[in-house]
């Protein structure tokens, strides 16, 4: 699998740890340190002084990328004061996985000379101009019969108010409407004429008792208060 357009693009290592090494010292504990090697550029970390077969190193390395070189080789050597350092084992790095996917953490097994197990190394890398695949997903439909919810925009501008001064010059403005409840002389005449109750008397005129059979009482001029009599006559 070949990646292209990965020349002079950065490319982030860093050498964790190394376990399990072969250990070169018959008396005292082994100084390890690792070199990694792409193309002509090569870089080291600092010795894990008394490191044995376990070191720790911590140290991040940033390569230039190459077109068509997707591996890089790493070398772990133990170091020593008065003679040449001592080979412990190599191996190759693969470098498809951070190309493709951006991120990669893995050890990696390391060689001796005679092609023996020495040990392994642990790598973190970083790619941050991975070939990601994109994948797009579509909305979901909503469910089966449900109303369609109507959008509304989430920012909103209220209409502007209108002020209105009902009086110009000191005058107030006509109302548009009529004064309620409008005077009589807004309706129409009455179709109809007013006509006044002819209701009979409350009594039958007096033509229409029949006449007394007794003649009327004499009419007596004087009034006398009951208790009194009339003066006699001379």
């Amino acid at each position: 699998m070949s990646f292209s357009g990965i020349q002079g693009q950065l490319i982030e290592i860093t050498v964790v740890s190394c376990t399990k090494l072969k250990d070169t010292e018959w008396i005292s504990r082994q100084d390890p340190y690792v070199c990694l090697e792409y193309a002509s550029t090569k870089y080291r970390t600092r010795t894990c002084t008394d490191g044995g077969k376990n070191p720790t190193f911590q140290e991040k390395f940033v390569f230039t990328l190459i077109e068509g070189l997707p591996e890089l080789n790493v070398v772990v050597w133990n170091s020593n004061t008065l003679t040449y350092d001592d080979f412990i084992g190599s191996g190759k790095v693969q470098l498809r996985k951070v190309l493709s996917q951006g991120y990669d953490d893995s050890s990696w097994p390391l060689q001796d000379k005679k092609g023996r197990h020495a040990g392994e190394v642990r790598l973190i890398m970083h790619y941050s101009n991975a070939n990601k695949p994109v994948t797009s997903y579509a909305p979901s439909a909503p469910p089966f019969g449900a109303a369609p919810v109507p959008q509304v925009p989430i920012f909103s501008t209220p209409p502007s108010a209108v002020s209105y001064n009902p009086s110009v010059n000191g005058y107030s403005a006509p109302s548009p409407y009529p004064s309620y409840p409008p005077t009589s002389s807004g309706y129409p005449p009455s179709p109809y004429h007013s006509q006044q109750a002819t209701f009979p008397p409350s009594y039958p005129p007096h033509s229409g008792y029949p006449p007394s059979p007794y003649p009327p009482p004499p009419q007596n001029p004087h009034y006398y208060p009951p208790g009194s009599y009339p003066p006699p006559p001379y």
